[in-house]
This record gives structure tokens, sequence and C-alpha cells, in this order.
């Protein structure tokens, strides 16, 4: 099985990816946040640099809905030695589906398949897509489909949900299965993955699936990739004399694997950012997600949320590990 990491704006930037594969790893591929503009920036040039993102396999992610515009950051991208990027068709966000990007490009079915025949046609690069199932009616999909299965996408990472069901509606499991049974390049599922459990499910339901792409899931629960990994080697059998299955590790282990990754997240970012203002900012939308590894977190969070200074940030979060984790 195949890991991805999904791209989340603002989150999963170089930095935590950087941290993220020091201290937990179990990746094939990371995902950049999306980029629109019709050509790098500094910023996100400095994304993408080979050397700024060690030992991933990082996929630049496109947002347009032109495809000249498209076509020009993807050759600009390969000058950095990439030779794959990813269009995202799915971003729920009101201000992106406005200007007809993400999933507001799906409501012109038209113009989107003529998007995808020059960008095919003149892009340099390998292209995958991350797609939802359509705006606002699951009717919308087979239209959708009927337009993906043309194209000679490098995979199709399919979150099996509406625009407008932003990410709090249930997966409609029926329209993924019916883009299983009918596309023919690999698909990647995406969508509501916080336990080892929920990926041998799909496994058993969707045998075929051999790739799967989690955001939130990960960012709740940072050693999910690995106990994902652990799960499927003891079910196989093939676990490594020297090798302890993350499955197994105890709660100390895993609370100190999340603890460095803190550690070494919050120093980079005090490094980074301009004053410990902007890194405590940052740290806060982490815990946003990361909170969720912990029992009985509530209060300690409050105290993250209101901390002013590093000092009381850093008290409220020795008491925030003194809790248990979660158990699955």
């Amino acid at each position: 099985m195949k890991l991805y990491l999904a791209p989340l704006e603002g989150i999963t930037t170089m930095t935590y990816r950087r941290a993220y594969e020091r201290n937990f790893g179990g990746v094939d591929r990371y995902f950049t946040p999306f980029i629109v503009n019709k050509k790098l920036g500094a910023r996100e040039i400095e994304g993408i640099l080979p050397e700024n993102n060690p030992g991933q396999r990082l996929i630049p992610q496109i947002m347009s809905n032109r495809a000249e515009d498209f076509i020009q950051v993807a050759k600009e991208i390969a000058t950095y030695g990439y030779d794959t990027v990813n269009l995202n068709l799915g971003c729920p966000s009101g201000t992106v589906v406005s200007k007809k990007r993400g999933a507001g490009f799906l409501a012109y079915p038209d113009e989107l398949d003529a998007f995808l025949s020059e960008v095919y046609d003149k892009c340099p690069m390998k292209i995958s897509i991350k797609t939802r199932i359509g705006l606002e009616d699951e009717n919308e999909w087979e239209n959708l489909l009927s337009i993906y299965e043309k194209y000679p996408m490098e995979e199709l990472i399919i979150h099996p949900r509406l625009r407008t069901d932003y990410y709090k509606a249930s997966i409609r499991m029926e329209a993924f299965a019916k883009a299983v049974e009918q596309i023919k390049v690999p698909i990647c599922y995406n969508g509501e993955i916080n336990a080892a459990e929920d990926v041998m499910r799909m496994k058993e339901q969707f045998p075929q699936i051999d790739r799967i792409m989690i955001g939130r899931g990960v960012l709740r629960y940072p050693y999910l990739f690995l106990q994902i990994r652990g799960a499927f080697e003891k079910e196989t059998k093939v676990v490594a004399a020297e090798q302890i299955s993350t499955i197994e590790m105890s709660q100390e282990e895993l609370k100190n694997s999340i603890r460095t990754f803190h550690d070494e997240l919050l120093a980079d970012y005090q490094i980074i950012m301009s004053g410990d203002r902007n890194a405590l900012f940052k740290m806060k939308e982490i815990w946003c997600y990361l909170g969720d590894s912990f029992e009985d977190a509530e209060k300690c969070l409050k105290k993250i949320k209101k901390a002013n200074h590093i000092t009381d940030y850093k008290i409220a979060v020795n008491e925030l590990f003194s809790l248990n984790l979660k158990t699955f």
C-alpha cells in the first residue's frame, strides 16, 4: 500500500514535511500545498527546492483553470528536477470556488475537458489529478468520469464528496466504487482515514486499490502512517527481526516521538519566522489537529490557545504531554 500525505494550505509546508520525515517517515509521496500564480514566487521556489525537502518524493500541486498558466508553471517546476505535477480539482474553499478553481472548476465540464486536452497535449510532465465527485449533485460524477477516462493521467486521487459536502458529510462510497470500476488509470483513495483499521477495511472492499492519501488523519495522529504499515506487516507476517511494528509501540514511545516532532517543528518555525508570535500562531494551527491525539485535552488546548509568550506556551505543552494518548 502506497501512502501519501495530502497537502493542507498553511500546514504541510516544507518545514512541517521535513520534521515529519525526520521523526516518522513512511510516506511514499508528499504533495505541496497548491500553487496558484502564473509563475513561481520566492516562497513557492523555496518550498519545492530539493535541498529543502530531503528524503522526500515530493509532488508539486498546481491550481489553475487556464491551460497556458498551468503549462507555464509546470515547465518552471520541471527546471528544479521534477517530472510530475498534480492538478487540484478538490479544494472546496469559497474564495477558490468563486474563481472557478479547485472544486469550482468541476461545475464547467466542457471547459474542464478543453483544459485537460490542452495540458495533456502540451505539458512535458506527468500529470495526476486530485478531485471531488462534483460541485453540488452526485449526478455530476458520471460526466466527470467520462472526461477523466479520456486522458493519460499519472493517477486519479478521489475525495468522494461534493464541494458542498466540504469535510463533514458522509463519504459517498458508491461514487468511488463507480470510478474504480470505470477508470483504468491508478486510483488513490482520500477521505476520513483516521486509523489503520480504516485502511484495512478499504483494502478488503477494494483489493485493487494500492494507494491511500491521508491529510487530517495524519495531522491528528502523526504516527498513523507507521501504524498502517505495521498493520500490513503484521497481516503479511513479513516484519524483519530488527523492526518493531509501531502498532506495538508503547504509549510512552509514541508520545516521545510526537514530542520530538513538536519540539523540532517549534524550533524550526522560531528560526524561519520573524519573532515568537508568528511561530506560536503556526503551532496553534497545528494543535487544532494534533490535540486530538490526547485524551481529555480540552483544558490544556485552551491554555495553548491563550498563550501569548513562548514560556506560557511551553508550560501548557508540558502539561498536555502528561496526558494519555487516545487508543484505537
